[in-house]
């Protein structure tokens, strides 16, 4: 690339005497990086000149363009700060420092290492992303600079070692794909996604790109064909407009296949992988041109969707809907405005412009409303961790919006429930929280807002305050990290000693529910990064810890006597998509009976003489035991997909009338099968049930067992293995 094609593109929107700045920023940028070479083998300067190019796409403004070119300079050329500032100003020295300082913040360099024992690479990544978005905050531009950065760098990503590929992949997907989906920024956000893909998964990435690339012709001849029909419509009715076929992305389509996938369908039946983008003059006639895309042919019912009247949170407007075209073929067909479609693409970018010229652009500080939130909550979280585990949760994920009783709307990330909306609302207003209202009528608290609903918080008028259950991740009671933290707050505050005693009962409890009578509470303590016992204990009473990651934890240190799989039980084949042997190639797979993994356990691979691969949990007691060590094999779960795995579970109540019909109808209300059941009436009036149930995952077999929990007369719940031996 030369400068001249950076010029030609800046001189479209730049006055003269900002081309003449951009000129000198170049020369200076070029003769400080004078026989530099980057690792992808190219002269250093090409890596600036892109940055420079992807935001004169995003026609920001001289000084950010002159900044990108700068960025590298004080790092790379041992050039100060105050030499930049002399020579091109304070604007511009001001954005070079920004991007030094963020250049200097790995998100995620060692993500790898923070799985390790004593690891603290997951702390870094947080408190260095806590660090961009409150400099975000300051001035967008740095962050725009960051993202045309991470773009180029994952263009030219080839050059370094596989490990270091993937980990900056992750980093994309991770963060920074998101964060230029939240500004709005398609153009930059599609195409991080798909350069991460490429590196995070390349098997899949193939698949779906030749699944793309056998069809492309085909597919282009049709959309020529149906654009010519649709704009000969569009002109017998006097409308004017641009048709155009809108190419959906290769990561798109890969989350669009798996979901698919799920229901049992195809490829072929994703209807936006056909799509048309019509740009229209006006509100009114994106309204019109819908109406005449349905008279011609027939809409797919619940297709269609108005980001007009309801703009994303990013400030991405359009209309949306889907059409059998030429009677069986599934199209999408988007329609908007032209400056729809540039705030589409550019996002707030596209308003910084409005901002820097000096008008009133009444939408700018309502697009980056959700920054100014997450900075006034950066405030109250405890640490970086909880920071990073806010932003995505809170943040980054998709969002549903709600409405006060008073008209208000209210954001929140999809799947948010009535007690995350009151802890939006008000502090207080969750802690009294008893029940909630959802267009009026009652709804449990578990329940996941809809769009559109109209939400009503039901308070009482003593201090109660939260429930400790709202904090177990497995009832689903709340979503957001916001709520989380109000809740641990409050509990937080009560009486030092209440959290110790309280601590100490839920401790011994969950002891003596797993079947483990002694254990070293000091070492356990230092396990969970506890500098003591008795703060160990409080974080379990105030629901920092919970009982539940402390039996898994003292569970997969546990070592089990070997119980021998009995030969003529036989195991159940697994598709070579549910289960992958890590260095092979097909090989038949099957779930071990001894232990019945699911999906979410820790699994291990045990090479059998004539029955392909055995899929074991990894604190299995065959596994444990296992002489032959060479016959292990690593694997996982690879692409997820919804089947049904046994799971068996051992009940000890007391004895009483409906107990069955209670237990039965939990699980029923979980939309989980019971494979059998048997009932043991014991002499000391206590029952013991015993039944195997179907599902999906491990998380599913845990919120069963926590639910289960809550019936009336429950003593104790185990999973146990088919041969009846406990896993806890």
């Amino acid at each position: 690339m030369e400068f001249a094609d950076l010029k030609e593109k800046a001189s479209k929107y730049l006055p003269p005497e900002k081309l003449t700045l951009l000129e000198e920023a170049y020369n200076y940028a070029a003769a400080a990086h004078a026989g530099q070479m980057r690792k992808s083998g190219e002269p250093f300067i090409e890596h600036p000149l892109n940055v420079a190019m992807t935001l004169a796409d995003l026609q920001l403004d001289a000084a950010t363009l002159s900044a990108a070119l700068l960025h590298d300079v004080p790092e790379d050329a041992n050039i100060s700060l105050e030499q930049i500032d002399k020579k091109f100003g304070a604007d511009v020295a001001k954005l070079v420092d920004g991007v030094t300082k963020l250049s200097k913040l790995a998100l995620g360099p060692a993500i790898e290492d923070a799985r390790r024992p004593g690891g603290n690479a997951s702390l870094r990544q947080a408190e260095n992303l806590r660090k961009m978005l409150v400099a975000m905050a300051e001035d967008l531009r740095v962050v725009f600079i960051k993202l045309a950065d991470r773009f180029h760098n994952m263009r030219t990503l080839q050059a370094l070692s596989p490990e270091k590929r993937r980990s900056i992949a992750k980093e994309t997907m991770e963060i920074y794909a998101p964060l230029a989906h939240r500004l709005g920024i398609w153009e930059l956000k599609w195409q991080l996604e798909d350069l991460a893909f490429r590196y995070l998964d390349p098997r899949h990435y193939r698949q779906v790109a030749n699944l793309v690339d056998s069809k492309l012709a085909q597919r282009q001849n049709y959309l020529e064909h149906v654009s010519a029909i649709l704009q000969g419509e569009f002109e017998k009715n006097g409308l004017n407009v641009e048709v155009s076929g809108r190419p959906k992305h290769l990561y798109s389509i890969y989350q669009k296949m798996e979901k698919y996938a799920s229901q049992g369908k195809q490829f072929e039946d994703i209807y936006d992988v056909l799509a048309l983008r019509v740009l229209v003059n006006d509100i009114p006639d994106c309204y019109h041109a819908v109406g005449i895309v349905h008279s011609l042919w027939h809409p797919i019912p619940g297709a269609f969707d108005d980001y007009i009247a309801n703009p994303k949170p990013n400030g991405y407007q359009s209309l949306h809907t889907a059409v059998m075209s030429l009677g069986t073929t599934p199209l999408e067909v988007q329609v908007r405005t032209y400056q729809m479609h540039h705030i589409a693409e550019y996002g707030v970018a596209a308003h910084w412009r409005y901002k820097t010229a000096g008008k009133e652009d009444v939408n700018f500080e309502d697009r980056i409303g959700w920054l100014r939130q997450l900075i006034e909550w950066h405030r109250d979280m405890r640490g970086a961790e909880e920071f990073l585990e806010s932003v995505k949760t809170d943040i980054f994920n998709d969002q549903v919006f709600v409405f006060t009783p008073k008209g208000e709307i209210k954001d929140l990330a999809k799947g948010a429930t009535p007690i995350d909306f009151a802890y939006r609302i008000h502090t207080e207003l969750g802690n009294r929280c008893i029940g909630a209202k959802a267009n009026g009528r009652l709804v449990p608290l578990d329940y996941q807002l809809k769009n559109g609903e109209v939400v009503e918080i039901v308070t009482t008028k003593k201090d109660r305050g939260p429930s400790r259950d709202w904090l177990n991740v497995n009832m689903g009671y709340i979503k957001t990290h916001h709520a989380r933290e109000k809740i641990l707050a409050w509990f937080k505050k009560q009486e030092r000693t209440e959290n110790l005693d309280r601590g100490r009962e839920l401790l011994e409890k969950e002891l003596k529910h797993i079947g483990i009578k002694t254990v070293d509470r000091d070492a356990l303590a230092k396990t969970f990064k506890y500098e003591n016992t008795d703060e160990f204990l409080m974080a379990i009473g105030y629901g920092a810890v919970s009982v539940h990651q402390v039996s898994m934890k003292l569970l997969s240190q546990q070592e089990q006597p070997r119980v021998v799989t009995p030969p003529t039980q036989t195991t159940k084949p697994t598709s070579q998509s549910s289960v992958s042997v890590m260095g092979t190639g097909s090989l038949l797979t099957n779930i071990a009976k001894c232990c019945n993994p699911v999906p979410g356990d820790d699994i291990i691979g045990y090479v059998t003489r004539n029955r392909g691969v055995t899929v074991h949990r990894q604190d299995c007691h065959n596994i444990l035991h296992e002489e032959e060590r060479e016959r292990l094999v690593s694997v996982d779960w690879g692409m997820p997909k919804e089947e049904l795995y046994p799971a068996s579970i051992r009940i000890q109540a007391w004895d009483r009338v409906g107990l069955v019909r209670d237990v039965s109808t939990v699980v029923a209300e979980e939309k989980i099968s019971i494979l059998s059941m048997t009932v043991t009436e014991n002499d000391d009036k206590t029952t013991t049930l015993a039944m195997t149930t179907q599902i999906k995952s491990l998380s599913q077999l845990t919120r069963l067992m926590a639910k289960l929990e809550g019936i009336r007369g429950i003593i104790s719940i185990n999973r146990v293995g088919a041969d009846g031996s406990r896993s806890g």
